[in-house]
């Protein structure tokens, strides 16, 4: 798109919306005056939609009826919903929303007419270094980089928008490394660690290298890819690359507690890993690890962000401000106590 894309009065589609980071999309879209149709399923808690104006619509990635009424009218569409998980008893429930809901979703997009589709894709999609070096773009992919369902169906998901943009679907994929900030309610696998660290509930981790941004960078990132983004083409929406001991030792001492001192080899873990997951298949809850994620942990997550930076004008602040921002909102959600934050500012003051 070459010419300068101004709000009208045609909505512009926000899918996922109670989500972290759909809501901040929203938020970011709000502020210049988009206006908006927010979906969201009819179980979706509403929190993170109070205060963002306009339409709300209640649809379903598995129900394509509910996504032709979603996209009707709509000027542009911002799909960010998906099932973010790291531990799925049901790995075909996961497809059918992050492959399925994705295609069904734009192919309604393109035909109601829709402009642009900005796809919220993930750094899960993208292959990783051998030399734990930071990733990019271009990265080739390997089948290792796809450990465990979520990362498959990003990957699966991507291909197909690649090959709907390949059609004439005017479409841009962001690629958002790990994001940390306010309105993660659900919480997502990221936010809770960031609950656990603040809670002083992380006496131990399994050291690995991840990529941390402030999830209002990440909103911005989206507005930056519909105002300048190429067709077809992705962006990584990241920030710092961190040691995961530097990240929950940030976060921990911001929060007014001590950080964890123990580092714990990957091997031995991996049977305790299958018997969480048993329990957790018995009694449907989620494991506090599981394979998978030990076998990611075997990998730096390392990204970089010089395309965004360069083509977007995009700029991502520190980690830091990201981790003190989810705390902040952990504060005054009252999951974490003020006073103990408060104590800390005096002891290092």
């Amino acid at each position: 798109m070459t010419a300068p894309i101004l709000p009208d009065a045609r909505p512009t589609l926000v899918t996922g919306a109670s989500g972290f980071i759909g809501a901040a999309v929203a938020r970011a879209l709000a502020r210049r005056g988009f206006p908006l149709r927010l979906m969201h399923r009819r179980t979706s808690d509403p929190t993170n939609l109070a205060g963002l104006p306009g339409e709300r619509i209640v649809g379903d990635l598995t129900d394509p009826d509910s996504l032709e009424r979603a996209v009707e009218g709509c000027r542009f569409v911002f799909h960010v919903a998906a099932d973010y998980r790291l531990f799925v008893p049901d790995p075909a429930a996961m497809q059918r929303v992050n492959i399925g809901g994705t295609t069904a979703l734009l192919r309604a997009a393109r035909a109601a007419g829709v402009e642009r589709v900005i796809y919220t894709s993930s750094v899960a999609a993208l292959g990783l270094t051998r030399d734990g070096s930071p990733a990019d773009e271009t990265t080739p992919h390997v089948a290792a980089d796809h450990v465990g369902t979520y990362k498959q169906s990003k990957y699966a998901a991507e291909i197909a928008v690649r090959n709907l943009a390949a059609g004439g679907l005017d479409v841009v994929l962001v690629n958002p490394s790990t994001p940390i900030g306010p309105g993660d309610l659900k919480p997502t696998p990221t936010g809770r660690m960031v609950r656990d660290a603040a809670r002083g509930r992380m006496p131990a981790y399994v050291e690995t290298g991840m990529n941390i941004v402030h999830v209002d960078d990440v909103a911005e990132g989206h507005i930056l890819a519909l105002l300048q983004g190429r067709t077809g083409e992705s962006y990584i929406l990241g920030g710092e690359n961190l040691m995961l001991s530097d990240i929950v030792g940030m976060i921990a001492t911001m929060a007014g507690r001590s950080p964890p001192r123990v580092k714990l080899p990957i091997a031995p873990l991996m049977p305790i890993a299958v018997v969480m997951e048993f329990w957790a298949n018995r009694t449907g809850t989620d494991p506090l690890m599981t394979r998978d994620m030990l076998r990611m942990a075997r990998r730096l997550m390392f990204f970089s962000s010089a395309k965004a930076i360069a083509a977007l004008g995009y700029a991502p602040r520190p980690a830091a401000v990201a981790v003190r921002d989810a705390i902040d909102d952990l504060v005054r959600r009252g999951v974490i106590a003020q006073d103990r934050i408060a104590a800390r500012v005096v002891e290092t003051a």
